[in-house]
């Protein structure tokens, strides 16, 4: 496995149009924190995942085949690598933040998920070779002081400033922290020889068989739903994860798995944003410092990449 993951890439750099997928996939993952809140009391976190992932399976499944024999599919070894991410990100992932907003609110979710960089950075040095900068550790800080300080916000604005946190929410929204860092890591190294349409197809395809035990409470619990529920399950299986999933895997053939999760921290401000435009909740102050603070936190951790592209004064 280790010989596998190493060195992924050395064929690959920086491009407008990966830095466009991977904002794009930030947005539809910040909008599947506000959907899963709305859509959570109504389905079982099981449930919602393979309610999800039917969705993303049939709206992915005719892309997937269109044009079978141009797609680089998975060889030998590297299945094993697809089974794993489909597995502990597509189903596990999504499974643990289902359980975990049932606990914690949707900023506090976001801002313990967002823990994965930080592994993500930590193996990316030590086992894939990528090289970890001072801008980056700095950007990376700064982000993450963002999340804290929206996360507190958002307990602010609640009126609830000192209700503790569901130990089993924190645990459970750290557990996907970690599976989200494994399934980067994994989906990386599957990538070197699988294209991103075919790795999200793939992913889904072993979510749904993993959570099929689930279909009896999906079916139950679906008869039962409103109709919102229902709509915020097909969405959450379109937008944020057949849409979402294939723009994340474009980007990161194109992006060290470092730099690119570093964008994800602006999954809790879009959150907080997109929260005050569909639910009406207003944002407490803290919570907009916070987002800035996202932001700069992504800017500066590209500073490097901009200086080394800067032309050399004559």
């Amino acid at each position: 496995m280790t010989a596998t993951i190493a060195s992924p890439d050395q064929t690959r750099t920086d491009s407008p149009l990966a830095m466009l997928a991977a904002v794009g996939a930030v947005v539809l993952w910040a909008s599947a924190f506000v959907v899963i809140r709305m859509t959570g009391p109504h389905l079982s976190p099981g449930a919602l995942t393979l309610g999800r992932l039917l969705a993303a399976v049939a709206v992915i499944t005719p892309f997937a085949l269109r044009r079978v024999s141009g797609r680089r599919l998975p060889r030998g070894r590297d299945w094993w690598l697809v089974a794993a991410y489909g597995v502990l990100w597509f189903a596990a992932y999504t499974t643990s933040v289902n359980a975990a907003e049932l606990q914690l609110d949707a900023g506090t979710t976001a801002l313990l998920v967002n823990v994965a960089p930080v592994i993500v950075i930590g193996f990316a040095a030590l086992r894939m070779g990528e090289r970890i900068s001072a801008p980056l550790v700095i950007g990376l800080i700064i982000a993450f002081t963002g999340t804290a300080m929206i996360a507190a916000g958002q307990q602010f604005a609640t009126g609830q400033p000192g209700q503790p946190r569901s130990l089993v929410g924190v645990g459970l929204a750290l557990l996907a922290a970690v599976l989200y860092a494994v399934g980067t890591l994994t989906q990386k190294a599957a990538l070197r020889r699988t294209d991103p349409v075919s790795a999200t197809w793939l992913g889904c395809l072993i979510g749904t068989a993993v959570c099929l035990p689930f279909a009896p409470t999906l079916i139950t619990e679906l008869a039962a739903a409103p109709p919102a529920a229902i709509i915020g399950t097909v969405y959450l299986g379109i937008f944020p994860t057949a849409l979402g999933f294939t723009l994340w895997a474009y980007a990161l053939t194109r992006m060290p798995a470092s730099r690119l999760s570093v964008s994800s921290y602006l999954v809790p401000a879009v959150a907080v944003l997109l929260a005050w435009l569909l639910l009406a909740e207003l944002p407490a102050p803290l919570a907009l410092v916070g987002g800035a603070l996202c932001l700069a936190g992504v800017g500066v951790s590209r500073l490097n990449r901009s200086i080394r592209r800067s032309p050399r004064p004559s």
